[in-house]
């Protein structure tokens, strides 16, 4: 390309792809200057940008988060491009790019340095286009793809989205690039018949291997489960009018079923049946499935099926009923079109109790009938295959999930693995007990709950019996990473047992929300976060999961807004949930917003005594020196507790602030019965060996040891206790934090001020909020470094 005169200006049109990077400017300088260097690195390595730009066909625009390519060789270079891009980006989670295609005049002009710049229409629609989608998107505009309609390879792929209005008023007409009715990759033929449409296979030989590439790359992008570029998302609409999501039509929802059995005991098995069906629907990757906890609340054939759809984000819902007399089992169901309340499917099935095991795969396969939804053989098996033949190890089962569903407390979940064991001594080859009881044990373990029951051998034995007897199940790999995450804290084969899991349970939110968890210990935020949303789009009403992204995810990165608006979704969901109103309150405490969180806890009635909700309470009242009350609330804790019974590691912590509390108040001996009696809880003999949990129990100990002024015992635990939580990013910033405490409280200023800068810097580290009101640094108040900390904004 010759440079033009900088007076003279040279008109064409272009084919222009506008990318930019979503959320640039919240990234960290070398988090910027990291992605934008690998999206570069992307986009130069695209064929169709080496072509164009050997042939002297192509422009570049480079803006701060991105840029735009203008083509002048062909309409289809933009699109090829951008599925080039898309196909790299699976590799780069931590990227959240989106894509906007327009042709239209270009102005290319040279400035006195000979170097080319280009403005003009085309470019400026390609960035309104592109800023009508979010990260995930490529978006066309009206004008480009009513020239693609011509070419049937490209038709499934243009789904209109109607009128945008974006900057200054202007009103752009946006298509999405997605196809959702590929076939599966692991059939190659219908996959090629299904992108290129009326070709013979010897016309696609005398194809451009590249078109051809692009194409196929483009349908594995759609069919990879983790995907992010052909998934249909909500779009983001920049002030105006517009569709505000777009539903894909192979989505569905199980609602709750029901019991039609004269014995109402009988509705855990109702229950059981409803959840067995949605699991297998889940297995298929074709699918989007919407899990069970987001659907419980709706009773069985709701009235207005239009809403129920659009809330859940799906097309189509699951209806039926259980009856279930001596041993016969009745089971009906109907497939119904949420939009239109159009039956789309329906059928009964009648058979003996110890053949009702087969029931649920029939379901689960005649409906990816019905939606065309195809599966891979894998699919196949995973959806057919019987868990059981041992009725009675099934009944078992059944009571166990549908207790571990319908409950959130430890006590239900020792009861649900109860069933659990009774289920595989009836049937020692039933593995998704064996898995359900592993992933069980593991969180009971992990929260110090009954460990001489709940010990780490059990754990590894059911999990390595479910991966014995069943290594292709996604339930098996659930239970291992569950060994792996929460004995063993090996976090990254953790994540690898997960993303083994994730192949083979696509759409289970639960596998999201445990890789959330994983990948935050491993310092890997960003893609925790896109875990999480994930979940959330597949359990879009799981109170658990909103609160637990709210108050285990955002609050560690300091970002109160997004904390408080997840769980203001969670209470929408459950307005009346204490336990809700008690995280956000320590949200907004963690903020600094001591008048909003006493105004939260002020909803939760007195007489609840959740450990979350006597957390905050506690909290709130030391912040605002209220030491008495603080007292009172652990006492009415404590002795809500089975008397006699070891305490659990929320008590061990309360009790520790008690004696703190006691301290502050010059009550020195009472202080130090209770403290003594925290040591004694947490560390019975003095061989007793305190390890890393989910609680930080190891620096809870150092905390007590510092409240009896044993200096050396207290430093030497907080020391050792930062060294258990190695690599977990997580909950050795805590620990950190304590460690400081403990150092300020015995006069070691320095090294208290010292740990500052870090803990206020990295993700679940400390707030500004907390140095100015947590009593525990009151030995630093007089220094002028501190104070001058704790001017300083949340970063």
């Amino acid at each position: 390309m010759t440079p033009q005169n900088h007076s003279e200006l040279k008109f064409e049109i272009g084919h222009v792809l506008f990318i930019d990077i979503v959320r640039f400017s919240t990234l960290l300088i070398n988090q910027q200057s990291e992605q934008l260097e690998t999206l570069k690195r992307i986009v130069r390595g695209t064929e169709q940008l080496r072509a164009a730009e050997a042939a002297g066909q192509l422009l570049r625009l480079p803006t701060g988060d991105g840029g735009a390519l203008v083509f002048r060789n062909s309409p289809e270079a933009p699109v090829l491009c951008a599925l080039e891009i898309a196909k790299a980006l699976k590799n780069h989670p931590e990227l959240h790019v989106r894509m906007g295609i327009h042709s239209g005049p270009v102005n290319e002009i040279a400035d006195l340095n000979e170097q080319a710049n280009i403005a003009g229409a085309g470019i400026n629609i390609a960035q309104r286009v592109m800023d009508c989608g979010d990260a995930g998107h490529i978006l066309l505009s009206r004008h480009v793809a009513e020239d693609f309609e011509h070419y049937p390879r490209w038709q499934p792929y243009l789904h209109p989205l109607g009128d945008f209005k974006v900057k200054h008023g202007q009103v752009v007409s946006v298509v999405n690039f997605y196809n959702h009715d590929i076939g599966n990759p692991a059939v190659p033929e219908k996959l090629t018949m299904g992108v290129i449409a009326e070709t013979t296979p010897s016309a696609i030989k005398k194809r451009p291997p590249y078109l051809i590439a692009a194409i196929i790359m483009a349908a594995l992008i759609v069919l990879c489960a983790g995907g992010l570029f052909f998934t249909r998302r909500t779009i983001h609409i920049t002030g105006g009018s517009g569709p505000a999501s777009l539903i894909p039509e192979k989505s569905i929802a199980v609602l709750p079923f029901e019991n039609l059995s004269d014995d109402k005991s009988n509705a855990y098995f109702t229950d059981g049946i409803q959840d067995e069906i949605l699991t297998r629907l889940s297995k298929i990757a074709a699918l989007k499935v919407i899990s069970r906890t987001s659907t419980q609340k709706y009773k069985s054939a709701p009235d207005n099926l239009r809403e129920v759809g659009q809330q859940l984000g799906v097309a189509n819902l699951l209806e039926g009923s259980v009856q279930k007399i001596a041993n016969a089992v009745h089971v009906n169901v109907q497939l119904i079109r949420a939009a239109t309340d159009e039956h789309l499917w329906a059928e009964s099935y009648n058979r003996k109790l110890d053949d009702v095991f087969g029931v649920e795969g029939e379901v689960a396969s005649a409906i990816a009938d019905q939606l065309q939804a195809k599966l891979s053989g894998a699919e196949q098996k995973a959806v057919a295959e019987k868990p059981t033949q041992n009725a009675a190890a099934y009944d078992a089962y059944l009571r166990g999930l549908t207790i571990e569903h319908n409950n959130y407390n430890y006590d239900a979940y020792v009861q649900a693995d109860r069933n659990y064991q009774r289920a595989v001594e009836l049937d020692p080859n039933f593995a998704l007990a064996w898995a359900r009881m592993a992933i069980l044990r593991s969180f009971l373990n992990f929260n110090a709950i009954d460990l001489n029951t709940y010990t780490a051998d059990s754990v590894k034995q059911a999990a390595d019996r479910a991966m014995a007897l069943a290594p292709d199940a996604g339930e098996s790999w659930i239970a291992l990473g569950s060994y792996r995450y929460r004995i063993l804290r090996d976090f990254n084969s953790a994540l690898a047992a997960y993303d083994e899991a994730r192949k083979r349970l696509p759409n289970s939110a639960l596998v999201c929300q445990y890789r959330g968890f994983i990948l935050r210990r491993l310092n890997r935020w960003q893609e925790a976060e896109t875990s999480f949303k994930k979940a959330i789009e597949l359990d879009p009403l799981d109170v658990q999961l909103l609160t637990a992204v709210g108050n285990e995810f955002y609050l560690y990165l300091r970002r109160f807004d997004d904390a408080v608006a997840s769980i203001d979704r969670a209470l929408e969901v459950s307005p009346e949930a204490a336990g809700e109103h008690a995280n956000k309150a320590r949200v907004l405490l963690a903020a600094g917003r001591i008048d909003e969180a006493r105004q939260e806890l002020a909803l939760v009635p007195d007489g609840v005594l959740d450990d979350w909700v006597v957390a905050s309470r506690i909290t709130q009242a030391m912040y605002e020196r209220r030491f008495n009350d603080a007292i009172d609330i652990v006492e009415r804790k404590i002795n809500s507790l089975a008397p006699n019974q070891p305490l659990d590691s929320f008590a061990k912590v309360f009790l520790v602030q008690k004696g703190q509390c006691q301290e502050w108040l010059g009550q020195h001996d009472a202080a130090r019965q209770t403290l003594e009696r925290a040591v004694r809880e947490i560390k019975p003999t003095p061989d007793s060996v305190v390890r890393a949990d989910a609680n930080n129990t190891p620096i809870t100990l150092a905390l007590a040891y510092a409240g009896l002024g044993d200096k050396e015992k207290a430093l030497q635990q907080a020391a050792q206790a930062v060294k258990d939580y190695d690599g977990d990013a997580v909950n050795q910033p805590q620990n950190e934090v304590v460690l400081a405490q403990i150092q300020a409280r015995f006069g070691d200023i320095d090294s208290a001020i010292a740990a500052f800068p870090h803990l206020l810097e990295i993700p679940a580290g400390i707030t500004v909020a907390d140095l100015k009101l947590n009593p525990l640094w009151d030995p630093l108040r007089k220094d002028p470094r501190f104070e001058k900390l704790c001017q300083s904004p949340d970063k």
